[in-house]
């Protein structure tokens, strides 16, 4: 299997999960956490919590569809590590990262934010093991599973415990579950997740996330790269002392066009200078 036949699997795979999580009214399923006396105690509207159990419930389908396609299905030996699914195709070990993403909709066709994991790190030492199952560049794709929600306006009453009988009368904290399953880079934005974090922002238009249509999905992964490998924050600017190279894509492309200029100028001293280091005993007899 290989980067788009994963992609493609998954991405059929996922129009059938509003059947695992939600209702047929499209409510979550989940009302609650149910302690060994049976009293039921509602679930908090707060979107770490949320995604979390989204994620419990999601893996045993994930366990499925590795084994339907030929795939080993592993998962993070620590918590915090990246990728939340790793899926290792039996045939001929390539690994193919998938991380999970949730987030709710702010407005019509807008999402409140989605972060997309660390600039730095792992990201820019490839080779490193340091907080990822393997490294970075032993995956053959980088894939993000998101799943977009609408919260409840109702507020819940958390002060209240339910017992098994008053399950019914429990709203649902979320519902109106989106799938969607996208290459990393499609669906990032040229900003930090939020204010000055080091982690890679997400789009934040509804449409361009679903379908893979963010500002690098046509400028190529290369280009998504190579601007998050080089990216400094305010803070990491000042920790260096230096001015930031760049802080949008306008300004990378002007950083990156100056240096070509400089480079072009010098073609040819440093064709002689490159010819000089290869042939030093040559240089030494002309001297």
């Amino acid at each position: 299997m290989n980067k788009e036949q994963i992609l493609k699997a998954l991405q059929e795979e996922v129009e059938g999960f509003n059947k695992i999580i939600a209702t047929d009214k499209g409510d979550w399923i989940v009302k609650g956490f149910i302690d060994i006396y049976k009293n039921i105690y509602t679930i908090s509207i707060d979107t770490k919590v949320v995604s979390k159990v989204i994620e419990l419930l999601l893996i045993p389908a994930f366990e499925t569809f590795a084994i339907k396609n030929n795939l080993t299905l592993e998962l993070p030996a620590q918590q915090n590590f990246y990728p939340d699914l790793t899926f290792i195709c039996n045939a001929t070990g390539a690994k193919f990262a998938v991380d999970i993403k949730s987030t709710f909709i702010d407005s019509e066709n807008k999402i409140k934010s989605m972060t997309l994991g660390a600039f730095t790190g792992y990201f820019r030492n490839r080779q490193s093991t340091k907080n990822i199952s393997y490294s970075y560049n032993s995956y053959s794709a980088h894939l993000v599973l998101g799943v977009v929600y609408k919260q409840n306006k109702e507020k819940l009453n958390e002060k209240v415990i339910y017992n098994l009988d008053e399950i019914d009368k429990i709203e649902s904290v979320i519902k109106d579950f989106q799938f969607f399953v996208q290459p990393k880079y499609k669906i990032a934005s040229a900003s930090p997740g939020s204010g000055n974090t080091k982690n890679i922002g997400a789009t934040t238009n509804l449409d361009s996330l679903i379908n893979g249509k963010g500002i690098f999905s046509d400028l190529g992964e290369d280009i998504y790269n190579d601007f998050w490998m080089y990216y400094l924050t305010v803070d990491m600017a000042k920790a260096l002392e230096i001015v930031r190279p760049y802080m949008n894509l306008k300004t990378y492309l002007e950083y990156k066009q100056r240096g070509i200029d400089v480079l072009t100028k010098h073609k040819d001293e440093i064709n002689a200078l490159n010819e000089i280091e290869n042939n030093p005993e040559e240089s030494d007899i002309n001297e």
